[in-house]
């Protein structure tokens, strides 16, 4: 029984992390009940903010600045989102810089990559719940995604203190870590990271075109798709894009079979919480398998209250969408790949002695 247990879990490295688990389930679960019972859609961005900042783990040493850059950057993030709905061409050069900005981050490794998807998904949610609640203001969408995360803050500050650390952790010198990150920025090939960022690029800016020219109600099914999609790893695949795209779109419809059969906020919020705790408590260390668990908990978050759960259709078509999308500039950059392998740069003459 053990080793089957091991294998089922095979996916998280280490014992399971309780304490950041906790944080993470009581700062989401205040906003929650409070937009439980006030109705109100601003507490859907506070708890977004605090489970944005929960992803970081305040007991490690880079936990606490982690967890103000993700809370700060991702309130900004959601605030362009929410800012740029209403232009389709602002859209467009907001997901596509996001793309290229995801891309050009995973350069310096996996918790980098992390970081940046925390806020490609910011995005994602900003432009997808614009014109759903009342708010239509960018700048009380980011200060109260950034209130949700000074409560997480708040927690982990006394997490922290239960175990007898420091505040505020001591930091290492600025220039050592950007050598780390150079370092490690060196070991992939120019034309695979440079084929990876076109890739990320092109199918972020159509998946954000796309929402906008559609018209489309809650978009943020179909752009997390394009995510969750690209970031699986194809290892220049096809059997493995093809596998992502279904694996993506079958989450989709087990999270709108979920809220098909719940149809209540009230249960939404009573399943969620112990997910969230749960997630939290055995995250995934693998990049891809850490995308995918966000992002759904990402979804239920911005789900949670939602009254028009009898219109799933919408939310599986938009799904869909976005992993067709994906699927077809997973197959652009298959064949460019392939072309590129067939017929490579010539490497520059030596220079004459």
């Amino acid at each position: 029984m053990r080793k089957v247990l091991q294998q089922a879990f095979n996916w998280h490295s280490g014992p399971p992390t309780w304490g950041p688990a906790m944080v993470a389930g009581l700062g989401c679960a205040l906003p929650l009940l409070l937009g439980l019972f006030s109705a109100h859609p601003g507490f859907l961005w506070a708890s977004a903010g605090a489970f944005q900042a929960a992803q970081a783990n305040p007991l490690h040493r880079f936990g606490m600045l982690r967890m103000l850059l993700l809370t700060g950057l991702g309130a900004w993030s959601a605030g362009l989102g929410f800012w740029g709905a209403e232009q389709p061409l602002i859209s467009l050069a907001l997901f596509a810089s996001f793309g290229f900005l995801l891309a050009w981050l995973q350069r310096f490794g996996a918790e980098a990559g992390k970081f940046g998807i925390g806020l490609a998904v910011c995005l994602c949610l900003g432009q997808g719940q614009h014109g759903i609640g009342s708010l239509n203001n960018p700048y009380a969408v980011g200060m109260l995604f950034i209130l949700g995360g000074l409560w997480v803050t708040l927690l982990a500050f006394g997490l922290r203190g239960l175990h007898g650390l420091r505040m505020w952790p001591r930091m290492p010198r600025l220039l050592g870590l950007l050598k780390v990150l150079r370092r490690h920025a060196r070991r992939l090939p120019q034309q695979q990271w440079r084929l990876h960022a076109l890739g990320c690029t092109l199918a972020f800016a159509l998946a954000g075109l796309t929402v906008e020219l559609a018209e489309l109600s809650r978009g943020y099914w179909l752009t997390l798709a394009v995510i969750t999609t690209l970031q699986l790893e194809f290892q220049g695949s096809l059997v493995r894009a093809l596998q992502s795209s279904l694996a993506s779109l079958c989450a989709a419809a087990l999270l709108i079979y979920l809220g098909h059969s719940l149809q209540s906020p009230a249960l939404m919020v009573a399943t969620m919480l112990p997910l969230i705790t749960l997630s939290r408590a055995f995250q995934s260390h693998h990049y891809g398998l850490f995308v995918l668990q966000s992002t759904l908990c990402f979804v239920l978050l911005a789900e949670s209250l939602s009254q028009d759960w009898h219109l799933a259709q919408v939310r599986l078509f938009n799904s869909l969408i976005g992993v067709t999308i994906a699927l077809s500039v997973a197959l652009l950059m298959y064949g460019l790949r392939q072309y590129l392998a067939k017929h490579p740069t010539p490497a520059p003459d030596a220079p004459s002695q």
